[in-house]
């Protein structure tokens, strides 16, 4: 059965977009737990559906509309939360709800029936192509190549933003540029697990992993691990059970939280038990 299911082409293309995905989010999704930023994540992924559908409506790659309106929801909230001096949250309301209207908006008048709307809304790892591999690849390079080199600055950065700024460290810039790699993270991961799901992908695998450590470097290889793990068992049970693997993928991963919280629960009453006094 194993050797039959690693014989078709999809599934390896799903494999790949897996180990791929899950280095990419488990990076960028630690930066995003670390700052308490999900809810920021979740503007820029609904937003980015006003580019699918302008995409849509202009006849070209969904997707690339979707990187473009991604990344200026993503810089917008930076820049407008700090020289506009609006609330975060109220910037991300707005961005997400103008999102979702402009798309609405754009599919409703595009030509035609946009007939791969609900895998945008879903997720379909199962049709992921060799184009999109590349372009999964490309942003992960991008992300090791910021992620490594500057690792300590993004970590002052994400746990003591003063310290870095007293340091004189490009404190606004590299701000600028993970919310930048956020929103692109976000917008590729849509091909994998959808709009609606995307945030799980980017929180859940990052959550587990902080029931074992505290520390960034092993929440990231902890994510990865996670991430993979969650996505090959999902990949298994979409296949098997012939559903939908965006939400299987999304299944596994709360189970191995479940998993999770329940061995450290255990871990724990055992250390009270032998503990002395």
């Amino acid at each position: 059965m194993i050797a039959q299911f690693l014989s078709y082409t999809f599934i390896q293309n799903a494999l790949l977009a897996s180990l791929i995905g899950a280095i990419t989010a488990g990076i960028i999704g630690t930066y995003v737990v670390s700052r308490r930023m999900v809810f920021i994540t979740g503007g820029i992924t609904h937003a980015s559906f006003g580019g699918l559908g302008l995409g849509f409506f202009l006849g070209i790659n969904p997707l690339a509309g979707a990187a473009v309106f991604g990344l200026i929801s993503g810089l917008g909230v930076e820049y407008l939360s700090k020289y506009q001096k609006i609330r975060e949250d109220s910037v991300i309301a707005m961005i997400w709800s103008l999102g979702m209207a402009v798309g609405i908006i754009f599919i409703s008048l595009a030509p035609g029936y946009a007939p791969n709307l609900m895998s945008y809304l879903f997720g379909n790892i199962l049709s992921v192509s060799r184009s999109d591999l590349v372009v999964m690849s490309g942003l992960m390079v991008l992300v090791l190549a910021i992620f490594i080199p500057f690792f300590r600055l993004i970590q002052y950065i994400t746990f003591d933003e003063d310290f870095a700024r007293t340091s004189r460290a490009p404190v606004s810039l590299f701000k600028y540029i993970l919310a930048g790699l956020v929103a692109l993270t976000a917008v590729v991961y849509i091909r994998v697990a959808g709009i609606i799901l995307v945030l799980s992908l980017l929180t859940i695998p990052q959550n587990t992993a902080l029931i074992f450590s505290n520390n960034l470097k092993r929440i990231i290889f902890l994510s990865i691990g996670i991430g993979f793990a969650g996505s090959l068992t999902g990949l298994i049970l979409s296949y098997t059970l012939n559903i939908p693997s965006g939400a299987a993928i999304i299944f596994s991963l709360v189970l191995i939280y479940l998993l999770a919280s329940g061995v450290k629960s255990v871990i724990r009453t055992r250390e009270r038990k032998t503990r002395p006094g």
